[in-house]
């Protein structure tokens, strides 16, 4: 019993769980894409509970690592996801996934993943928090110069937008309000486990067809996906190295630019342009998932 609880809060397990699924069971997709922009809501609520308390902590100006989360996750990574993407991608289709991508901000395990591995925590908080504020003007910057916005309906943006920012800020209020934090200390990774669950399952089931007919049309985002991840953290730590940059700073700069919120990325392309689209954020997805289990390796044998 023990070993199957385990399992059931292995985040590995769970994603190949969901691979799977999707596979093997795709026809629940069509119902649980609708599910996805809420799960996305409840993310993001939960992520704000994790980060928000810790900004009082930082005794500095915290303008210095936001500035720098905002050049990690978006001059350094999503360059070079787009620049990558722009060279080996030729299908519109998965182009606009590349876009959407590069516009999100990082990954909401980059807080507890610098905890765990010794990085400097209030850093990747004050970066984490400045990234997702800068998106607020970047994703739509860089959604209006590189994407068709003609063919975007209006009542998908609105909805997008409340269900995304308004929502989660308004069960943030309440949670706070009604002291719940303490409740759902406990819960919050596991919950945030299986709603990556839900959307990996939900974009793989729905690109069943794509995934095993057309295996070869995902080399390229498989590439820029193992690119993006290894090389790119790779040549941040060689270069920051060079700089002398602390090893807790660096690693919490080498999470702020490597990781991006790939869920996200997938839940806003299904839900504003194709299955199609979202299908790049699911490859990215798996090989986040790769690329963390290689930290926690690396960690270990260090």
């Amino acid at each position: 019993m023990a070993k199957l609880r385990a399992l059931l809060h292995n985040r590995n397990f769970i994603l190949l769980m969901a691979i799977a699924a999707g596979l093997l069971f795709d026809h629940a997709a069509q119902w649980t894409k609708h599910l996805v922009l809420p799960t996305l809501a409840l993310i993001l609520t939960l992520a704000m509970t994790d980060i928000s308390g810790k900004v009082y902590e930082y005794r500095r100006s915290p303008l210095i690592p936001a500035l720098v989360g905002v050049f990690m996750s978006y001059v350094i990574l999503g360059d070079f996801i787009v620049g990558l993407g722009a060279f080996l991608v030729h299908e519109e289709r998965l182009w606009t996934g590349f876009i959407i991508m590069a516009a999100v901000p990082p990954a909401v395990a980059v807080v507890p993943l610098a905890r765990f591995r010794g990085g400097n925590q209030m850093y990747a908080v004050i970066g984490t928090i400045g990234a997702y504020i800068g998106a607020l003007v970047i994703i739509p910057v860089i959604a209006a110069g590189l994407l068709d916005m003609r063919s975007l309906h209006i009542t998908g943006i609105i909805v997008a937008a409340v269900v995304l920012i308004f929502l989660p800020l308004l069960l943030y209020k309440v949670i706070v309000t009604r002291r719940l934090q303490a409740r759902i200390e406990p819960l919050k990774g596991i919950i945030i486990k299986w709603c990556h669950f839900l959307i990996l399952y939900t974009i793989v089931g729905l690109n069943r067809e794509t995934i095993i007919g057309q295996p070869s049309s995902l080399y390229p985002v498989a590439a820029i996906a193992l690119t993006s991840t290894f090389l790119l953290g790779f040549l941040i730590e060689w270069i920051g190295a060079r700089l002398r940059i602390s090893k807790e700073k660096l690693t919490s700069l080498c999470l702020l630019g490597t990781l991006k919120n790939y869920a996200l990325a997938a839940g806003l392309a299904l839900s504003l342009f194709s299955k199609d689209a979202a299908l790049p954020a699911a490859v990215f997805m798996i090989f986040m998932m790769i690329y963390i289990a290689w930290l926690d390796f690396k960690l270990r044998w260090a």
